[in-house]
């Protein structure tokens, strides 16, 4: 890690990967001080690696750590990741469970108690979960997280809070993605299990924590998985994506339809594919206006069929018709060099986050991969918990990323 204080630093930059070695080679000015958990590495510095370069060989295993930094930290590409960090960004766990992938999706920050939401590992390792069991829905209070860092007295050293496990209605199977407060509920979209249906759900987030199913059918036939889930921020329909991850993790029988999105409109039941052509569209988010859509694809990621770097590991970006909503003008965002891009956010200045294999990335509006929170682990999504919290999801563990940005209003219609 880096420590500075001053207003205008020099960073030495790495070539090599992390496992076999690390050998300074470069210099960049910033006009700025760099958090001390954060690392700059330049662009112009790995672009060339030669016949005995350390080339990486599987972006699933092997990461792209130049500085040999020990995670978490922040890695910043881009000098403008610095405005989205602060000047006193800090990264630490707040929750942590090395035999139970606890926090695997699904966050949902409740501003009316400060809690975050999340699901388990549903069919995946650790995640306990199976066609026999279904996963778990718990949450975390951020207030006693305040307090235990703050009883901690760094910036950078991990706590463990308590996780507190919702005793759900049986109608909830398997849940995957997660959005909200919708009208004051958590809402819920599930994979189902066996033959029963997955679904979209109202849950109270208060106890007895009941529930209420809006969605398990396509006119009569079931959705193969349904997987993430975004209202959208101004005309408040639903949109969703279905993918085939539970047949590829052995809890749901074989697919009957394609991997689309769909729209759904909670007032008069009416639902409708607004885009197709995925290998597995999975995370989907909105721009704060509502006229951009993203869509993530992880076909690399295939289940019992196991990976294939060949297949898309790939974010979409889409122009929402004013009028229908369907997804028009699809054309690549980004593709990810770790792991998959899973779930995805974006920020009030349009800077777009997804849980990728090394930790969280982010890319400019135009497409510009400014930095990372380098977990040196998976993350399949994250939150915003009001301005300045980036709660992440990381399987055993959830992070907390203090950093200066502000997340979209994903309550507005509460």
């Amino acid at each position: 890690m880096v420590q500075n204080s001053i207003a205008s630093i020099c960073i030495a930059v790495a070539l090599a990967h992390s496992t076999l070695g690390c050998v300074a080679t470069g210099i960049i000015d910033f006009d700025r001080a760099l958090p001390s958990q954060a690392v700059f590495i330049s662009p112009l510095a790995h672009t060339v690696l030669g016949v005995d370069g350390n080339f990486r060989n599987n972006s699933f295993t092997e990461f792209f750590n130049p500085t040999c930094t020990k995670p978490p930290f922040f890695q910043v590409f881009d000098a403008s990741f610095l405005s989205i960090l602060g000047s006193n960004a800090s990264i630490r766990a707040i929750a942590s469970n090395s035999t139970f992938a606890f926090a695997h999706e699904a966050p949902i920050w409740n501003p009316s108690t400060d809690d975050i939401f999340f699901a388990s590992n549903d069919g995946g390792p650790l995640g306990n979960s199976d066609i026999d069991h279904s996963n778990l829905v718990g949450k975390i209070s951020l207030l006693e997280a305040a307090q235990a860092i703050e009883s901690s007295g760094d910036s950078t050293s991990s706590i463990n809070v308590n996780v507190t496990e919702l005793n759900l209605p049986d109608t909830i199977q398997m849940t995957n993605g997660g959005t909200g407060p919708y009208r004051g509920n958590l809402l819920l979209i599930t994979s189902g299990r066996g033959q029963r249906p997955p679904s979209i759900a109202l849950v109270n987030p208060q106890e007895p924590h009941n529930a209420t199913v809006l969605l398990d059918n396509f006119f009569g036939r079931q959705f193969n998985s349904l997987n993430d889930i975004k209202v959208h921020p101004t005309s408040g329909k639903f949109f969703f994506t279905d993918v085939i991850y539970g047949w590829l993790n052995h809890f749901r029988p074989e697919p009957l339809m394609p991997s689309q999105v769909y729209r759904f409109d909670p007032d008069t039941g009416a639902v409708r594919v607004v885009a197709d052509g995925f290998d597995k569209c999975n995370g989907i988010a909105f721009t704060k206006d509502g006229q951009t859509a993203y869509v993530t694809d992880t076909g690399s990621s295939g289940g019992f069929l196991g990976n294939n770097q060949t297949t898309p590991a790939t974010i979409y970006q889409f122009d929402v018709d004013p009028k229908t909503e369907a997804f028009l003008n699809r054309r690549v965002f980004a593709y990810v060099d770790t792991g998959v891009p899973d779930g995805i956010q974006v920020d009030i200045d349009g800077n777009v986050y997804s849980g990728c294999g090394d930790g969280v990335q982010v890319w400019n509006a135009e497409g510009t991969l400014l930095g990372k929170v380098f977990l040196g682990t998976t993350s399949a999504n994250m939150v915003f918990a009001g301005k300045g919290k980036l709660v992440i999801m990381a399987e055993t563990a959830i992070y907390l990323a203090q950093i200066t940005a502000e997340g979209m209003d994903l309550a507005a219609f509460s």
